[in-house]
């Protein structure tokens, strides 16, 4: 829980996951269960929600993945079937990727994915002022 500041209260898990349940109950999208094929082993999560971003609301591809499958390309191959899906399924003309200043790692994915950053808003959660990046992708007609 790197950008988080520290793992979540077991009051803070289910109210991720009651986010996560009525996120699909409004929208009919949200995050989704990242499972390696060969061994149907859990490893992280990725998909699409909506965020808050200054005064709107944006459509973000966002990841979440245990350390030790970090570096490895997953969340790249997530994200972008992300993107994919965001463009081709739902139609949506742009999707961002919204990442703390300090995650690199993160920043580097949305890279990867074709977004390029766009601008900078400042969060303030768990006590703490924490500067984002938000990363955006445009759909193009082909």
């Amino acid at each position: 829980m790197y950008a988080y500041e520290g793992a979540f209260s077991d009051g803070e898990v289910q109210e991720w996951l009651d986010r996560q349940l009525g996120r699909y109950l409004k929208w009919g999208f949200g995050l989704w269960a990242v499972v390696l094929k060969e061994s149907d082993m859990l490893i992280g999560q990725c998909g699409l929600t909506m965020q808050p971003w200054k005064d709107v609301e944006v459509l973000e591809i966002g990841y979440l993945f245990e350390r030790r499958f970090w570096h490895k390309g997953y969340a790249t191959e997530a994200a972008i079937a992300c993107k994919q899906y965001a463009f081709e399924k739902l139609g949506a003309s742009e999707v961002c990727s919204i990442i703390r200043d300090t995650n690199t790692a993160s920043q580097n994915v949305a890279l990867r994915n074709g977004m390029i950053k766009k601008d900078s808003y400042v969060k303030h959660y768990r006590g703490v002022d924490m500067l984002h990046y938000r990363y955006i992708a445009y759909r193009t007609e082909n």
